[in-house]
């Protein structure tokens, strides 16, 4: 099982591989849309990278009230724990 931080530390990594963004922008209060400038199209990306991690189907749904990195971090970790 992986702690809070484990998970916002794997969001990181994937967030800086998948968009080339600096690390120290990536904080759980980061909005993904204004602070992170991840567009709907990048969503599909960050979205098939939490399916690989997570081994669930992610649906938009899940994703429909993610704003922040904190967010998508509780989104992984309620499918972790599915």
């Amino acid at each position: 099982m992986q702690s809070q931080d484990q998970i916002l530390e794997r969001i990181r990594q994937t967030l800086v591989e998948l968009f080339e963004l600096d690390s120290a922008r990536i904080t759980p209060e980061a909005r993904l849309y204004e602070d992170l400038e991840i567009d709907s199209i990048d969503v599909v990306d960050l979205m098939d990278e939490v399916q690989k991690h997570t081994g669930r189907k992610v649906t938009p749904e899940d994703f429909r009230s993610v704003r922040t990195v904190n967010d998508l971090a509780m989104v992984v970790q309620r499918l972790l724990h599915a």
